[in-house]
């Protein structure tokens, strides 16, 4: 057999090749976009249209169906995404991802590669010397960009043809002339192929190969593709398998989706393939099922003829060369127009059924308890991390719910000081407050994990400042919660000595907590829109800072006052000026929140 292993590892170094470029491609330009495609993900929430088309440019842009639909399963696993938000997304991904298919039709085929893939590589080389960050990451961008190319010229290379090697190939050419059972099994050769190598757009790079070089008919290579588009699903189904009940939901429907869009192609496969090969010649492109056609006369009429064509001894310029280059873009346009005609058409039909596919996928996948309904820190586990650009603005949402529950120990706290001391209902609510304050601590290092491992993946500059940021963030929301068990701790000791409050004491510390909760409400607000704090709210929390100090030194002086007047005993007034400590400790804490938040992530506009 002249195809030898050598050959075959050669074959998938190739693929290996064209998907890293793939990689560095879609990371240079997250790099580069920084913000920018960050700012794209507030758009997801608005309605299904704008979902639409938020999955299609993060798509079209990272050039990765697999990584946005990976994005959006850990989005609603972590409760920033509804699932019917999720679907409408995830249907943009699937007409994004054939972006990937228009690149490789309009250029892998239409000009040299060989030509400009090392002067590309140059450029870029050069753009990686430089010292601006965003240059560097368009460097990266273009030697990704190069390397898939380069890649998708190697596959061409080492994929085996009949001619030489018609033993691979054997057992699909018995199955090429059977009809719709044909078509079906090529779409499940699709499909397998695509969850081995986990991207449907090798799988298409491929089949446009294959069919270009006249070893598949036209229709057989439009059921490939339609194959790869269930393969796809295997990847955010994976990174799901670690996740709650809501992120299986969303894999489960980004697979129904793509499962129920191919079944209705395949009960119209035939007019559908035929419609697509007419659309390509109405267009101008000739016609795609021209180039099988040609070939196979050529191995009847002449099998010498047809022989040097595939050991590539023809001269440059033969007119069979010259002929077959036209067909060859013809059939990689009338494929990539295929592709994009199906995720058209089935965008077009299913988004208005998104309601549907919500009530169709929670019966594919109850809910075991209530518990699995509420969102906590879940989400961050080793199967969801993806595009640590995109990650970041993740991060940023649970950052805003760990601090809205740490707000709500403010409410226990003050709530503890008003409870009957020994009651069946104090040791409860302190046993809460002790439960909020573990939780929180296994919060604080569960997000910190999660932002440590967003810094390990590929970040611009402003990424990296901003997960530092969002570090000490943590750690000054995570001292709040301390703040409020150590008020328990000070009421504890206060029974423990049989101290007793008078009215004064409780209105006093009662004013003290309207201005704490009213710093942390302004804090939660800041927190929930990170990109976009305002300079005015930073002024607004610059003052309830000053109100709390000014209050705590008013307090301070009049407790001297009165255990000199005997309105309380002395140990009283300890216990008291403890609790106005601690909460002047806390407004400490949220201002250093608000100092990061101005110092990091104001608009410079302001």
């Amino acid at each position: 057999m002249d195809y030898s292993i050598l050959d075959f590892l050669g074959l998938l170094g190739a693929v290996g090749l064209f998907l890293y470029g793939m990689k560095v491609m879609s990371e240079g330009l997250q790099k580069a976009a920084g913000d920018r495609l960050r700012n794209i993900l507030s758009a997801m929430t608005r309605n299904r249209f704008a979902g639409l088309l938020t999955g299609f440019l993060i798509t079209a842009l990272i050039q990765s169906s697999s990584a946005s639909t990976v994005m959006v399963v850990s989005f609603v696993n972590a409760g920033l995404m509804s699932l019917g938000q999720s679907m409408a997304v995830i249907m943009g991904a699937n007409v994004g991802t054939t972006f990937t298919a228009w690149i490789i039709a309009l250029f892998g085929f239409k000009v040299n590669i060989s030509s400009f893939v090392l002067p590309l590589v140059g450029l870029a080389v050069v753009l990686l010397l430089m010292n601006k960050s965003r240059t560097k990451s368009i460097g990266e961008f273009l030697i990704g960009f190069s390397f898939l190319f380069m890649g998708l010229d190697l596959i061409s290379a080492y994929v085996p043809d009949l001619q030489s090697n018609p033993e691979m190939f054997a057992v699909l050419k018995d199955y090429a002339s059977m009809g719709i059972r044909s078509i079906l099994i090529f779409t499940l050769v699709g499909l397998v192929l695509t969850m081995v190598i986990q991207s449907s757009a090798a799988t298409f790079a491929i089949t446009l190969i294959m069919c270009s070089k006249g070893w598949i008919t036209f229709d057989l290579a439009c059921a490939l593709v339609l194959g790869s588009n269930i393969g796809t699903t295997i990847t955010p189904i994976l990174a799901s398998l670690s996740g709650n009940v809501a992120a299986k939901r969303a894999s489960m429907g980004h697979l129904l989706f793509n499962l129920l869009g191919t079944v209705w192609c395949l009960c119209i496969f035939v007019p559908f393939a035929d419609f697509n090969a007419w659309l390509t010649e109405a267009i101008g492109q000739g016609d795609p099922t021209s180039l099988y056609k040609y070939v196979s006369a050529l191995e009847a009429s002449s099998p010498e003829l047809y022989n040097h064509l595939f050991d590539n001894s023809l001269p440059a310029g033969h007119e069979v060369l010259r002929n077959i280059a036209v067909m060859q873009m013809s059939v990689s346009f009338g494929l990539s127009l295929f592709h994009t005609t199906f995720n058209l058409v089935n965008v077009t039909v299913m988004i208005w059924l998104t309601g549907v596919y919500v009530k169709i996928v929670e019966w594919l996948v109850p809910s075991k308890s209530r518990d699995d309904e509420e969102f906590t820190l879940k989400f961050i586990s080793g199967g969801l991390m993806n595009a640590a650009e995109l990650n970041i603005a993740q991060a940023e949402k649970e950052i805003s719910v760990y601090a809205e529950r740490v707000g709500r120990m403010i409410n226990m706290a003050q709530t503890l000081i008003h409870t009957k001391e020994k009651s069946e209902e104090y040791n409860t609510l302190l046993s809460r407050v002790e439960k909020y304050e573990d939780i929180s601590d296994r919060m604080e290092l569960e997000i910190a994990h999660y932002l440590n491992r967003c810094a390990e993946g590929r970040l611009s500059n402003e990424g990296k400042l901003r997960i530092a940021a969002m570090l000490n963030i943590i750690s000054e929301i995570e001292s709040i919660a301390d703040s409020c068990l150590g008020i328990g701790k000070i009421l504890n000791r206060k029974i423990q000595s049989g101290v007793e409050f008078n009215d004064e004491i409780y209105r006093n510390i009662d004013t003290m907590y309207v201005y704490v909760k009213a710093a942390m409400e302004m804090m939660i607000s800041q927190l929930k829109n990170m990109e976009n704090v305002s300079g005015k709210s930073l002024i607004d929390s610059y003052n309830k800072e000053r109100e709390i100090n000014n209050f705590r030194n008013s307090l301070r002086s009049g407790n001297v006052e009165n255990i000199n007047s005997k309105h309380y005993e002395y140990q009283a007034g300890i216990y008291y000026m403890d609790i106005i400590g601690d909460l002047e400790k806390t407004g400490d804490y949220i201002i250093n929140v608000i100092d990061t938040l101005r110092d990091n992530f104001r608009k410079r506009a302001d």
